[in-house]
């Protein structure tokens, strides 16, 4: 398996993603839009979400296919975008057909929080969100930038600049030379925990990168002397013997460095695409899987702070084998690897803004 053309989301044939920002306000939203209605899912873990109309994704109820996915900053407040982007979907005739001539969007949405990021939040008001999700649905494209762009603009990484991130797989089909299933994740990158070792420039993620996409620092370089621990011994106790105190140790500092002295609510956000013709209950089960991403590139993550929301749009182009469970168990290992990739070139890109420093400023290669 390697990454798309493009290392993005978009290499999944019929996807589009949107952008709209305000940098003086250090918020924005990010829109992901399928050419035609997809299949649709929703994995949360999270101890503090904020979300809307996640209950129509339950395999179990009425609704099979959504419209456009939005991730926005903005808390509460946001969204609102997703109601900016249903009634630019309603002017295109695009929504669930109720009636000959009335069709109702179904656009699913997820917060994360970036109130209190420094950003000059004087000028928003209840048109803010609704007008960034009109905008950025209606810019969407093939083309996916990285870093302070929609969702992640204003989002942090424990003390980290955080940002919007994207990764691609493409799997080789055994049976010729043409494609296999495609799998691609973006992520609004805003966690409590911390992307990197204590005190050091060592991503988690670093066994997952694909073609130096995050620096190509490779593992961390620990040098053992003679007689001393190998160096991947010193690797794996680095990971045992992890100071649980040092990412609330970084919350502390956070909240120190913000305006309300508080720690404040965070949330790491994903949209999973795949080309794969899956079911609700089979795209249930792939984001399940790729909440796994999660967990490889953060630590700690999905606590009472976050609320960690993936979810997954198939575009049913390429059918099933005779073997589906093994498909969905291959395409959910695809998003969780992802998902992870996506979640470490977000911070990576991104560029410092506000009080929150830039990786690439502090760590260079």
């Amino acid at each position: 398996m390697q990454p798309g053309p493009k290392n993005s989301i978009t290499d999944v044939s019929g996807i589009k993603v949107g952008h709209a920002q305000d940098i003086k306000l250090m918020s924005g939203t990010t829109v992901v839009l399928p050419d035609v209605a997809a299949v649709g899912a929703v994995d949360c873990r999270g101890g503090g979400p904020g979300t809307r109309e996640t209950d129509a994704l339950r395999p179990s109820n009425l609704v099979e296919e959504v419209h456009a996915v939005v991730l926005s900053g903005g808390s509460a407040m946001g969204l609102d975008a997703a109601s900016g982007v249903a009634a630019w979907l309603k002017t295109q005739g695009r929504g669930f057909q109720v009636a000959t001539d009335v069709v109702v969007p179904i656009v699913p949405a997820a917060i994360l929080f970036d109130l209190l990021n420094g950003g000059d939040k004087s000028e928003m008001d209840e048109h803010t969100y609704f007008e960034f999700g009109k905008k950025a649905v209606a810019s969407a494209g093939s083309e996916c930038p990285l870093g302070n762009v929609g969702a992640g603009t204003g989002a942090k990484a424990g003390t980290l600049k955080g940002g919007t991130g994207t990764a691609s797989l493409q799997q080789k089909s055994e049976n010729s030379g043409e494609n296999g299933f495609t799998v691609g994740a973006l992520a609004a990158v805003n966690p409590f925990g911390s992307v990197t070792l204590p005190d050091r420039p060592d991503f988690w993620a670093w066994p997952f990168e694909q073609n130096t996409e995050f620096g190509g620092r490779g593992a961390p370089k620990i040098i053992a002397a003679k007689g001393e621990k190998t160096e991947q011994q010193k690797i794996n106790e680095i990971a045992l013997d992890f100071d649980f105190e040092s990412p609330f140790k970084q919350a502390e500092l956070s909240s120190e460095k913000s305006a309300a002295g508080s720690v404040s609510t965070n949330t790491t956000l994903c949209v999973v695409a795949t080309d794969a013709a899956l079911t609700k209950a089979q795209a249930q089960r792939v984001a399940i899987m790729a909440q796994d991403g999660f967990a490889r590139a953060i630590r700690p993550v999905h606590t009472p702070f976050d609320g960690d929301t993936v979810f997954v749009l198939a575009t049913g182009k390429i059918p099933l084998s005779a073997m589906p469970p093994i498909d969905i168990a291959r395409i959910g290992m695809m998003a969780a690897d992802c998902v992870t990739r996506a979640i470490t070139r977000g911070v990576y890109a991104a560029e410092s803004l506000g009080i929150w420093p830039a990786y690439r400023e502090l760590f260079q290669n």
